[in-house]
């Protein structure tokens, strides 16, 4: 009897994001203009081997520095998952790191603070979650989003 497990949770972007908001930020990052704080990762893909771009938020909290994916378990998790570690740039400066991925448990405080900073532009991603919702609440929906800690090499 095979076990059914359900899938990861993913909300792809749509034609307009993929094909113009991403295009816009990354553009905008790599020449040292930061919407937000937002960077872009520079990630080895898991299959190809060619480097893929996505522009994130890195957020820092607590003396940390994490890459939340509010869309869920997207494409660039699985590549930093199997990499290990990718690169932060902005401007024509990049940061090498390694990346640990956050168990659910200590997710909850870095979901909050992640939607205290970027719900104006992310909050679609959490249904019912804000800043200001009970760690019950954001550790049951903590699976949802992958979190990974980054540790500079550089």
């Amino acid at each position: 009897m095979a076990i059914l497990t359900p899938p990861a949770h993913v909300k792809r972007p749509g034609w307009f994001t993929r094909s113009v908001m991403n295009r816009v930020v990354t553009w905008l990052s790599r020449r040292g203009v930061s919407l937000a704080g937002a960077a872009v990762l520079a990630v080895e893909g898991r299959k190809t081997g060619e480097i893929r771009r996505a522009p994130v938020n890195p957020l820092r909290h607590e003396g940390e520095v994490y890459l939340v994916a509010p869309r869920g378990h997207v494409q660039w998790t699985h590549n930093l998952r199997a990499a290990g570690g990718a690169e932060l740039c902005h401007g024509r400066r990049g940061r090498r790191f390694t990346a640990v991925e956050v168990p659910d448990a200590e997710k909850p405080e870095i979901l909050r603070e992640y939607l205290r900073k970027w719900k104006w532009e992310i909050g679609a991603f959490f249904p019912g979650l804000g800043p200001d919702a009970p760690r019950e609440a954001l550790l049951e929906a903590a699976p949802r989003y992958p979190v990974f800690r980054l540790t500079y090499t550089d």
